[in-house]
């Protein structure tokens, strides 16, 4: 596949920290490698720093703009090449369809870095990595996520789900972006997007009915925006059982009432925790083989991401 994502190197286990170390992440080194292509980049190296090095930090100045600096000499100040680099470099990484920083780094932390004022005292972990920080300016759309939240399961296959979304529009509308493009798109994606957050479900659907009020460019990005921002919500078990039922109701004319009740009794047990989602989606599939509907067959929402991650088990 030519799914492309971005990944603090560190990450991908080259020795590149401050320390000299790594902080390889076995999910992606070994699970989503096969699936992907990474984009490794370290900003530190990228600027001339060596490995080990003295580490680094965020500092406000007296103007309280955050500064990069080093901790243990902090007049040695590496903001300016730092915001030099990424400007060189975030142009070259409009193809990217997800990114995986590393925690904490002043450069690539994506949330709660520490952050210091010019006496040294530590103002709380208040700050963003200068780099990540222009890289989410940039592309606000981009499914970001540090390296220490993909050990949660749930944070893990949100990331995942967005990532292919993502690459799922990027691939509908490579070749030109048209609005028969878009509206088949979003027929594909409406229970999946249901699921995350209901009232983005209706913010799109209006959206795309509303195609001719915006120009191409404008609908292209804004759709992709607002999918992204849809899908990093967490979808709860009451919103996929309002999605099962959902699709249910496109099988209620083909099924026996047994069928139908056997369905809704395993869907409610879903929704009261009983059950893993895959119980109630199996039985979905199954029922769709015995009486095909090629609009529900069609959802996204039964597989956002290759099934060999295993991360709906």
């Amino acid at each position: 596949m030519t799914i492309k994502i971005g990944i603090s190197a560190c990450v991908l286990g080259d020795k590149v920290r401050y320390d000299g170390g790594h902080k390889a992440s076995i999910f992606c080194v070994q699970q989503l490698a096969p699936l992907v292509q990474y984009v490794p980049v370290c900003p530190e190296m990228a600027i001339g720093m060596s490995a080990p090095r003295p580490a680094i930090r965020l500092q406000l100045d007296d103007e309280h703009t955050v500064r990069l600096v080093q901790s243990n000499n902090t007049t040695i100040d590496h903001t300016s090449a730092m915001l030099a680099f990424t400007e060189r470099k975030l142009p070259q990484l409009s193809e990217l369809s997800g990114y995986v920083v590393c925690a904490k780094s002043p450069s690539c932390g994506m949330e709660r870095v520490r952050l210091f004022d010019k006496k040294g005292q530590q103002l709380g972990k208040l700050g963003v990595g200068l780099y990540t920080h222009q890289l989410m300016q940039k592309y606000p759309w981009l499914p970001v996520e540090e390296d220490g939240r993909l050990f949660d399961a749930v944070l893990k296959e949100n990331f995942i789900s967005r990532v292919f979304s993502c690459y799922d529009y990027q691939q509908s509308m490579q070749d030109g972006f048209t609005v028969g493009k878009l509206v088949a798109f979003h027929s594909r994606y409406k229970f999946l997007v249901m699921a995350h957050s209901p009232m983005a479900y209706r913010t799109l659907g209006r959206l795309v009915a509303q195609a001719k009020l915006f120009s191409a460019a404008e609908l292209q990005q804004r759709y992709l925006l607002e999918l992204m921002q849809a899908l990093k919500n967490i979808a709860s078990r009451k919103q996929h059982a309002n999605v099962l039922q959902h699709l249910q109701g496109f099988l209620k004319h083909g099924l026996s009432a047994e069928a139908k009740q056997e369905l809704a009794d395993l869907i409610h047990r879903y929704r009261q925790g009983f059950v893993p989602l895959m119980a109630p989606l199996t039985l979905l599939q199954h029922h769709l083989k015995q009486q095909p509907n090629s609009y529900v067959s069609a959802q996204r929402y039964f597989s956002p991401y290759p099934e060999e991650l295993g991360l709906r088990a």
